[in-house]
């Protein structure tokens, strides 16, 4: 069975996290068609995406997507074969390699206990009788026969566990093998349909687009009361945003919303990479850890824009707006303590963060306070960039070793679009006050 080695690099991570949501929010602000329509794109990135499993055909409405289920379900069963074998197969060799240690120890030392034992046994026959001589004598010529036979048992031992252990680890070595084979050929079998229906998908779209129903219009009815129904539907979310500070809180809410998409399809590679190539990842799960981490930290300020926070209003709910406006203001006081604990907080970790000792990086170097701001500007150069010996502050302990910096100054702009998010809800609360109505 083949197997991953794919360790995702740093640099990737970083430009995943920015990239991937700016193009995805040009893509969800372009017209959508009217009459819906399966799309080649879209039907080779879920073949790229979950092909092995045949949501692709699934996606078209085609029922052969069928036939990759057992395959794939079969390729998972021979997997869980493969581990159980490898597990009776090291148990096997474990005890076959106490064995030969056995033996290499044992035969040297009942060996050089026989050539000493005549030795020995004349001592013992010439000392004078009762003397500490042949007492003496005699406690090594016991020692002596003691460590021949029970070295002779353990040699006995060892020879018989040999003989019967061996050919049951030969005949796991060939269960894990058979069943390792197995798994191989069935992948194969899912890549070579894979790659028949990359070939075929411009064709299969396209039948699954001539099978849609004809597009009727809406009468004019149905038209009114969709009307109706939009105009109750509850402010959306650039209903909400009054000015900049909420227009940002907007944006980078749903900047991070996207991040979201991101894990989907690292948890998935984790699953088949481990379950499918027997291959767990040393990084999914602390990437997407820290990436959700910071996604709580930035959406926060848009939580507090859409009113998405959870709090209890049995008492807040029937108030009228000004007085709502009043009980905002005067809570907001334990807000700004919070928020701004938060963003004080954050810097501190955040340039804790980057003063950790780093080889030559000057801005480790400003933040420890060793070299001035503008001299930390004037030593940047292509090799701090560049340079392997270089790196920027704190890493993690996990074998990916991801700089960990930037998700602390991740805190510190959560940190103040929180504060900025909590001084435009001051003023539209005192602007509601000053309304009276």
């Amino acid at each position: 069975m083949p197997g991953l080695s794919f360790t995702l690099p740093h640099w990737l991570y970083w430009v995943g996290l920015i990239v991937f949501p700016i193009v995805a929010m040009i893509l969800s602000r372009r017209p959508q068609p009217k009459e819906k329509r399966y799309t080649l794109p879209l039907g080779y990135m879920i073949a790229v995406t979950g092909g092995i499993i045949g949501l692709h055909r699934f996606y078209l409405k085609n029922m052969w997507g069928l036939v990759y289920l057992p395959i794939f379900l079969f390729v998972l069963y021979a997997n869980g074969q493969t581990q159980d074998a490898r597990t009776i197969l090291s148990g096997f060799a474990n005890e076959l390699r106490v064995a030969e240690r056995t033996l290499e120890r044992e035969e040297s030392r009942v060996d050089e206990a026989r050539a000493n034992l005549e030795e020995l046994q004349a001592t013992y026959d010439a000392a004078e009788a009762g003397s500490f001589t042949q007492k003496s004598a005699e406690r090594r010529l016991t020692r002596a026969q003691d460590t021949i036979s029970k070295g002779e048992a353990r040699l006995e031992s060892a020879r018989a566990t040999l003989e019967e252990k061996a050919p049951q680890r030969d005949e796991a070595a060939r269960t894990r093998a058979f069943w390792d084979d197995a798994a191989g050929y069935a992948l194969y079998l899912i890549l070579a349909l894979l790659l028949i229906d990359m070939i075929l998908m411009p064709s299969l779209v396209r039948n699954a687009n001539n099978k849609l129903p004809a597009h009727e219009k809406m009468s004019e009815t149905e038209a009114a009361l969709a009307a109706a129904e939009a105009a109750e539907a509850p402010k959306t979310d650039a209903e909400r945003a009054e000015n900049w500070i909420d227009r940002l809180s907007l944006f980078c809410g749903e900047f991070v919303a996207y991040w979201a998409v991101i894990a989907v399809f690292v948890y998935y590679y984790e699953v088949i990479a481990r379950y499918v190539f027997n291959s767990p990842t040393n990084w999914a799960h602390e990437a997407m850890y820290l990436m959700f981490g910071m996604q709580y930290l930035i959406a926060g300020s848009y939580a507090m824009l859409t009113e998405s926070h959870v709090r209890v209003d049995i008492f807040y709910a029937p108030l009228t707006r000004p007085k709502k406006a009043w009980v905002d203001l005067l809570t907001s006081i334990f807000f700004f303590i919070f928020a701004g604990t938060l963003l004080v907080t954050s810097w501190i970790f955040a340039m804790d963060a980057i003063a950790v000792p780093s080889g030559n990086s000057v801005l480790s170097d400003w933040a420890r306070g060793q070299i001035g701001f503008g001299e930390m500007l004037g030593g940047f150069g292509a090799n701090q960039w560049s340079d392997p010996n270089i790196r920027w502050g704190e890493i993690s302990f996990n074998e990916w070793e991801v700089p960990l910096w930037p998700m602390k100054w991740v805190m510190v702009i959560g940190g103040l679009l929180l504060v900025l998010q909590g001084v435009s809800k001051l003023s539209k609360d005192i602007r509601e006050i000053a309304r009276g109505n």
